[in-house]
């Protein structure tokens, strides 16, 4: 049995299919989307614990796409992936809604450690 259930939304097809296998060997149910009505769509289809949200994405944006989990599934922890900004201002970006805030690269303990700590506050 997995320990969760992630749905990782990113546009960079290489960097998020990598994730998911990563996560899914380390006993984590993993699935992705490329863009935000992709996302939304999986998430009527099926349950997650957690998201992983990249800022940047075709179309509706990742603040878009916050807003709508937020309204549709509050329950929901969004962790929030960037390629701009540091560590250090991680707490004047991050968006109200969002659980916590990563920068790319991204180190994978990092995030199933930050992903563990949002489904067990959720």
């Amino acid at each position: 049995m997995p320990k969760f259930t992630a749905l990782l939304i990113d546009d960079e097809e290489e960097l998020v299919t990598t994730l998911v296998e990563r996560l899914e060997y380390r006993g984590i149910e993993a699935e992705y989307a490329l863009d935000g009505y992709q996302a939304l769509n999986k998430m009527r289809e099926k349950k997650f614990q957690v998201v992983v949200l990249d800022l940047k994405l075709p179309g509706m944006d990742g603040l878009e796409v916050l807003r709508k989990i937020n309204q549709g599934y509050p329950d929901i922890p969004v962790l929030l992936i960037t390629g701009h900004g540091s560590p250090e201002d991680k707490m004047s970006l991050k968006p109200d809604g969002a659980a916590d805030y990563l920068v790319k690269p991204i180190n994978l303990e990092d995030l199933i450690a930050k992903m563990e700590e949002a489904v067990g506050k959720s």
